[in-house]
C-alpha cells in the first residue's frame, strides 16, 4: 500500500530544497515527535548513492538508522529513493503561490499500522515545515 502526505512550506524552492538535502539541517527536523532526535545525517544526493540518518529516542532507549539509495534526483523537483527493505519513496517539490508544496509518497511496511506510519511520516514533515519557516521568517 502507498500513502501520500503533504504540506506547504512558506519559503523559496531553493530554501526548501537546501533544508531537505543538507545534513546539518536534516538533524534539526528529521524526527516525528519531540522525545526523539536525529543526532547525525549523511547524504550523497546522487543516483546510486544514498543517505543514512540516525533516529533515536532522546533518553537512549531505542533508535535506528534510516537508510536509502537514490533512484531519481531532479534538483528542486523530485527525489526518489529505495529504503533498505526495498520500499519506494518519492518526494515532489511543487512551487505554489503560498510557498513550496511537498508531496511525499511511501510504501508501507508490515510492522506498524498504516495510520501509525502516516502519523509518523506526517510528524517528520510537519517538523520540516516548522524548521524551514523558523529559519526563513
Amino acid at each position: 500500500m502507498k500513502i501520500s502526505i503533504e504540506t506547504t512550506v512558506k519559503a523559496t524552492l531553493q530554501q526548501v530544497w537546501h533544508a531537505w538535502t543538507n545534513p546539518e539541517d536534516i538533524t534539526q527536523w528529521n524526527f516525528a515527535i519531540d522525545t526523539w532526535c536525529c543526532p547525525r545525517a549523511q547524504n550523497q544526493m546522487v543516483v546510486g548513492q544514498g543517505f543514512n540518518y540516525r533516529m533515536e529516542a532522546k533518553d537512549g532507549s531505542m533508535g535506528f538508522d534510516f537508510v536509502g539509495t537514490y533512484t531519481q534526483v531532479e534538483p528542486h523537483k523530485v527525489i526518489q529513493y529505495t529504503l533498505g527493505d526495498d520500499r519506494e519513496v518519492r518526494v515532489e517539490f511543487l512551487p505554489t503561490e503560498q510557498g513550496v508544496k511537498l508531496v511525499e509518497t511511501f510504501e508501507t511496511e508490515d510492522e506498524n499500522s498504516a495510520e501509525q506510519q502516516r502519523q509518523g511520516w506526517q510528524g517528520i514533515l510537519d517538523n520540516f515545515k516548522a524548521h524551514v519557516e523558523k529559519q526563513h521568517s
